[in-house]
Formats: structure tokens, sequence, C-alpha cells
């Protein structure tokens, strides 16, 4: 069982979709991300700050599922981040319609010792200056460090985001990220600009036409799983985040081979993730179900043929 260290938000959502909407739930990037990789034999630890509006139950789910929250700060008089937002039909567009920083605009991570040397670092979407003071923090370099980043970034903090891609071994962005962040359209272009500016591995998120993994002039695709049901694609990203990070923690194994797994795991998860409201869907999923969804992947991606 190895450790690994999330970094990212821990906070409240309010989402609108085309199947309904909700009032303040729970969300954050470091929130889906721990609870997809609480599916697997993990050491894990959250660093992220809150409010003391936020519910106490919150933090004791978290530590029933063994995630240690020893690294989230709890703001007195503090009230915490906030997003809202509202999705189309097409449920790869939303707007915005409301984002309060509360206790995330002054957060000053603060690793907890028993982390500092946590086999896997994923970093969750947060602006890259506190991304790198997570990694200054480390006492020994993990054997794997994982950054989830968006355009915002890129939009307003470039210089920045650039030292921490530099320190990182795997890049986790959607397509349109990508092409933004490389100046390259082609998807494999794109991923070869990338590589050159630091990370070996390069994992381009696709939604619902699934995820690519690049690594020294080699590529693996993974499929996303046609569904029924889609009713929130809020944190999906995050939870393949969790996934592969929680895969590789319980592993212990960082090849090319073996991070083609972990994005199979992701992929998985993350189709859980979709089809209830925020983290509802991943707080009551069982082994089993995982197990016969692994094995719908499998038979969706294996095939006979005869060269000739």
């Amino acid at each position: 069982m190895g450790k690994l260290l999330i970094v990212g938000t821990v906070a409240f959502d309010a989402i609108e979709t085309p199947f309904g909407k909700t009032d303040k739930i729970l969300g954050g990037a470091a929130t889906f991300i721990a609870l997809a990789a609480s599916h697997y034999r993990t050491d894990s630890a959250i660093v992220s700050v809150v409010g003391d509006d936020f519910p106490k139950k919150y933090l004791e789910g978290f530590r029933q599922r063994g995630i240690d929250t020893s690294g989230i700060e709890v703001v007195p008089g503090g009230k915490t981040f906030f997003w809202k937002g509202r999705y189309h039909n097409d449920l790869n567009m939303r707007d915005t319609l409301a984002t309060e920083l509360n206790v995330l605009a002054d957060f000053k991570p603060v690793v907890p010792g028993a982390h500092r040397s946590a086999d896997i670092l994923m970093l969750g979407n947060l602006h890259p200056d506190i991304q790198l003071s997570v990694i200054d923090q480390m006492e020994d370099r993990p054997k794997l460090t994982v950054l989830d980043t968006m355009n915002y970034w890129m939009d307003h903090t470039p210089d920045e985001l650039a030292r921490v891609i530099g320190k990182v071994d795997v890049i986790t962005i959607n397509d349109e990220e990508a092409r933004q962040l490389s100046g390259e359209y082609s998807l494999v272009r794109a991923a070869k600009a990338i590589h050159q500016m630091g990370p070996r591995y390069v994992v381009i998120k696709k939604g619902e036409n699934g995820a690519l993994l690049f690594h020294d002039g080699q590529i693996f695709f993974a499929p996303a799983l046609p569904l029924e049901e889609i009713f929130d694609p809020t944190g999906a990203g995050d939870t393949f985040a969790g996934g592969f990070t929680g895969y590789l923690a319980q592993t212990k194994n960082i090849s090319f081979n073996n991070l083609r797994n972990a994005v199979i795991h992701g992929s998985n998860l993350a189709s859980f993730c979709v089809e209830r409201f925020g983290t509802e869907r991943l707080t009551h999923l069982n082994r089993q179900e995982i197990d016969e969804r692994l094995d719908r992947f499998r038979e969706l991606t294996q095939f006979d043929i005869e060269v000739k």
C-alpha cells in the first residue's frame, strides 16, 4: 500500500443540469480525487482548506474511508470555497454562475510530516504557486508527481505554470487545454510539445470520447464507456485522476504498461461519477460494481482480427 498525497479544493458546489439541480453539496477537486482513490488500498491524505461552515460529518466521512484529514485547515469564522454552475443540453458546455474563493484566497498549504515522503503526489487544479509550495515541502522526491491544471492558469499565470510543469512527471489536461498549452492542434504534436516542457507522461482527457496517454513516442487510448444515464459531469476529470493515482499507489508500479492500466481504472471510476449529482455515486459504490464495469471495459476494447 503506497502513500498518496492529494492537494486541491474541498468545497461546496451548486449544480444545474438538464436533469435537475442541487443546493450546496460536497465538491472540490481534492474531494473527488480522494473519494475515487479510496476505492484502492492506499494510505492517502488531503491538503486543503475549509471554513468553519464546513460540516464535520464530511470530514468524518473522509476519515471513515481511510483518508487522513490532518492536512485540511479549518479557518475559524471563514467560509468554504463555493462554485455554482449550469450545464447546457450538451453537457460538455457549462456556464459558471458564481465563484466565491473565500478561505481559498489566502490558502498557504502545510503538508503533514507523515506525508512529506509520499510515493505519489497528486496536485489538483489550483494556483501554480500553491502547487509549487507543496512540491517544495516534500522531503523526498515522490516516485510520481501528477499535475492537473486548466486554461485559466494558462491565461493568467503562464510563468508560474511553466515552472510547476517543469517539476512534474505526469500532466492531465483536456484536449482544448492541451492545444492551448502547446499551440498545436494535433494532439500527437501537442503531447510532444508538452513533453519538452518537462513531464514524461501526458494524459489528454477527451470527456465522452475517452483519454490518451503519451510517453516517449508511445500512445495508448482508453475509450469512454457508453452510458445509459449521465446526470452531472462535475468532478469526472478529478475522479479520473483519483482512480489513476489510487491504482498506481496500490500497485506501486509506475511503468508505462501499468500507467495504461491506471488510465482504464481512472476512466472506469469517472463513468460512475457522472451517473449522479456530486459525490453521491462515488460514496455508494462497491467493489463488485467497479470490477463488473472493468469487465465491460475489457469487452469493449478486446477483439480478434486476422492480419494478412
